[in-house]
């Protein structure tokens, strides 16, 4: 029986990634590199910022490595203050939700201080039952344990949730999980998330697909009680 719903920040419920990529391309000039969106999409969206700083700024030592983070989020929320909106259909699939008594988690990569910043400008500080942020956790998206610390908070098992993704380290996390996954096609096609294990995908929360899902679990569920 479908008892909750797990939704990723970035690029799921808000597409911030146009936002990101402007910040991650300024700051990373400073350092000689240039890049462009296919290199943000294969390199950088998706992970977790000390994984990135590793792994493109391997020379910078874990002090200079946070600073560079810092600086690279506080850029980030400057220019996202105006222009952050949540998809198309959010508002209206919190609202089912909370019609047939769902939970909903937030499970990402995002760094504290933004989640609290996306939370506020969207205004969704109480929109969930739990949020899950990779930094406190053993590991971040791509590993399952996001995933299964939001599970364990929820006190449902993974049969029992659908999970909302739109980055490939994402949908490989909720997956791993053992959650069905439907993937957010903001930022990948939808081949390169179905290829990783999503098993739908959807441009936003407006998708005839996904309302068709959503009523067909309830209705499975109200005949199973039945």
């Amino acid at each position: 029986m479908l008892a909750a719903i797990l939704f990723d920040l970035d690029g799921t419920i808000a597409n911030t990634d146009p936002i990101h990529y402007q910040a991650w391309r300024e700051m990373l000039l400073g350092y000689g590199m240039d890049i462009d969106e296919a290199f943000y999409k294969s390199r950088i969206s998706g992970r977790t910022n000390p994984q990135i700083i590793e792994d493109l700024l391997p020379q910078l030592s874990p002090e200079e490595g946070a600073k560079f983070a810092d600086e690279k989020e506080a850029l980030f929320r400057k220019q996202a203050k105006n222009l952050l909106k949540p998809l198309d259909g959010f508002s209206e699939l919190l609202a089912w939700t909370d019609t047939h008594q769902l939970k909903r988690a937030l499970v990402t990569n995002a760094p504290k201080l933004n989640v609290q910043f996306m939370l506020e400008v969207l205004g969704i500080n109480e929109a969930f039952d739990t949020v899950v942020i990779a930094e406190d956790e053993i590991a971040g998206k791509p590993d399952p344990a996001p995933y299964q610390v939001a599970l364990s908070r929820l006190g449902i098992t993974a049969e029992q949730a659908i999970a909302l993704e739109d980055s490939p380290s994402g949908i490989r996390s909720a997956v791993g999980a053992g959650i069905r996954t439907i993937g957010v096609t903001t930022t990948q096609e939808p081949k390169v998330l179905q290829g990783i294990g999503a098993f739908m995908t959807i441009p936003d929360f407006t998708d005839l697909q996904l309302w068709t899902l959503l009523n067909s679990s309830v209705e499975e569920d109200v005949a199973y009680l039945g």
